[in-house]
């Protein structure tokens, strides 16, 4: 099915037939759909999947640009800490953690809980965290104009947790930076540990 084709359906049609398919996964699995435990979990875990994608039919730049305010400062604006979940787009299993965003303003601030939703919509689609801490930090510097945006992410991948190398008290950390803290490093670093700290 092509993403032409797919744009023809409506939410809840998508949602049926993947219901279908999950029902089908589960038989294969050596399940019984038909037992009253399993009765309602391909379209329960439908609808979940649908809401845990949901980045895919949102516009980041849109959501930024709803919320933005003129602003004669320069100084950092940080918001640490915005909690996240994302599915790993090799294993289909659930990372999550928290992303720390820091921007230097050029005439223009964006809403704090714009940042926030802007970190849902680019971990709630299949993702790697390298790709989405860039993608948050490109989204910021785009909508903002920002002289420089810096962008720090902490997760647990259950990928690594609960299958493979099993390692239980793994934490990947990933860093994304663009504009003035790409060439000055003294900013780069005030920011990390401010961003760091706890």
């Amino acid at each position: 099915m092509t993403q032409n084709e797919l744009s023809n359906f409506t939410e809840e049609q998508r949602t049926e037939k993947i219901a279908a398919h999950l029902a089908e996964i589960i038989t294969l699995l050596g399940e019984d759909v038909s037992r009253p435990g399993l009765l309602k979990t391909p379209v329960r875990a439908a609808k979940a999947l649908m809401y845990a994608t949901q980045g895919y039919r949102q516009d980041a730049q849109e959501t930024l640009r709803s919320a933005m305010f003129d602003h004669d400062g320069s100084g950092l604006v940080m918001v640490r800490d915005i909690e996240f979940y994302s599915m790993c787009e090799h294993h289909i299993l659930p990372f999550f953690g928290t992303i720390s965003v820091s921007y230097l303003p050029q005439g223009r601030i964006v809403g704090l809980s714009k940042l926030a939703r802007v970190v849902d919509i680019c971990a709630r689609k299949l993702q790697v965290q390298e790709r989405l801490t860039a993608e948050v930090a490109r989204a910021v510097a785009e909508a903002t104009e920002a002289r420089g945006v810096l962008v720090v992410a902490r997760a647990n991948h259950l990928c690594m947790k609960m299958r493979g190398v099993e390692k239980q008290d793994s934490t990947t950390t990933t860093i994304e930076y663009n504009g003035v803290f790409d060439s000055d490093t003294a900013l780069r670093n005030e920011a990390l540990q401010a961003l760091l700290t706890h």
